[in-house]
């Protein structure tokens, strides 16, 4: 595999506090990498210096080779970095189907047609019509959304963003809050999307990440304690001791 997102010495200081510590990362393609950490390890400030929603102090992002450290936000996703957060940012008033069109309709250049003509647009209509169906989300495709069940919202948040056709989709606890039965349904479908979206995904439920990720990078204190395949995170004493406890899976 080769590197699709990577940081170089990461450096994020908030006046007299070191919230990201000379981190260096590498996110492969395909990936399905998760970044722990207890509270207040810095995973948080650590996608928003990969989305661009802060700056560095010092330290670079780079994706697929190229530097990206001062790009915006909105350029970031024009290049492939899609993002989920912790709470949805979703439109309630829409149904699914108006959702997923008006991200699709605005990656293709057609946004400002998309209540006009968008039922003429065979290419809209085909990728409207592939994600809805990626994600499960056919029979309540014309349903508001703020009538939805909230892990339905969840899987709703995760295809808009992926409708974006993103080669980096980086999800922020995505399950926190959905109930345990549809749990495993949302990571089942995030684990099956294709080869080239590698996701990175940030979560506190251990059962998901031992289920989901095959990479772990261990945050602790704004630094990377260690990284590696689960089953030798989850052994590691450092890591039991900071953040799994010793009834960490082995």
């Amino acid at each position: 595999m080769s590197a699709v997102l990577q940081t170089f010495n990461l450096v994020k200081t908030f006046g007299g506090i070191t919230a990201t510590d000379d981190v260096t990362f590498s996110l492969e393609k395909g990936a399905r990498h998760a970044l722990i950490g207890p509270n207040g390890a810095g995973k948080t400030t650590f996608v928003n210096l990969l989305t661009g929603v802060l700056r560095p102090t010092s330290g670079r992002v780079s994706l697929v080779g190229q530097d990206i450290t001062g790009l915006s936000r909105e350029a970031r996703v024009k290049r492939g970095v899609a993002r989920t957060f912790q709470i949805n940012q979703l439109f309630r008033t829409m149904t699914p189907l108006e959702m997923i069109s008006l991200v699709t309709a605005e990656r293709l250049g057609r946004g400002m047609r998309l209540f006009q003509r968008l039922d003429a647009d065979g290419e809209a209509i085909a990728e409207t019509a592939d994600i809805l169906a990626r994600f499960k989300l056919e029979d309540i495709m014309d349903q508001r959304i703020a009538t939805l069940p909230y892990g339905k919202q969840r899987q709703i948040e995760i295809a808009a963003a992926f409708a974006a056709r993103p080669s980096v989709l980086l999800l922020d606890e995505p399950a926190a809050g959905v109930p345990e039965a549809e749990r495993r349904e949302l990571l089942e479908t995030v684990a099956a999307l294709p080869d080239d979206v590698s996701v990175l995904l940030i979560e506190h439920d251990m059962d998901i990440i031992f289920r989901f990720a095959t990479r772990i990078t261990v945050l602790v204190n704004g630094r990377v304690l260690t990284e590696g395949e689960p089953a030798v995170v989850a052994r590691d004493a450092a890591v039991k001791q900071a953040y799994l406890g010793e009834a960490a899976h082995v």
